[in-house]
């Protein structure tokens, strides 16, 4: 979609679309323009990163992963191997998943910016202090 200089009309929509769906759920222009550009490269990147991954689907971590782990110099990549064994080689791992889990978190945090949002969470931050 995004590789041409001139965006045609089904690009051109489904912009228009995402900018009104953020418009409709309360976001000023200025927070929809930097919410668009967030969530876009969100997409974006991920769809690049997983496409770009020497494996596909949850089954093929680990025949990948493993040996890759196993020709690393003893102690070199401390952080790196235990993200590895502890994580992604475990049965059932999907990168997918991790796309869901950073939308989630970007759209909470979006949502915490839309102004009735804001109103509300000044209201509960305050009621917090007066409890305490």
């Amino acid at each position: 979609m995004e590789s041409r200089k001139n965006p045609g009309p089904a690009t051109l929509r489904h912009h228009d679309a995402v900018i009104g769906t953020l418009r409709a759920a309360g976001f000023t222009v200025e927070m929809t323009a930097h919410a668009y550009a967030l969530l876009d490269s969100y997409v974006y990147g991920f769809a690049l990163q997983e496409a770009s991954l020497p494996f596909s689907g949850p089954d093929t971590a680990p025949d990948i992963a493993g040996p890759m782990i196993q020709q690393f110099p003893v102690g070199e990549y401390p952080h790196l191997v235990e993200m590895a064994t502890e994580h992604i080689i475990k049965p059932g791992y999907d990168f997918g998943v991790e796309f869901a889990f950073g939308l989630n978190m970007i759209l909470d945090a979006l949502t915490r910016s839309i102004p009735e949002h804001e109103t509300e969470d000044a209201a509960a931050h305050a009621g917090a202090r007066r409890d305490s």
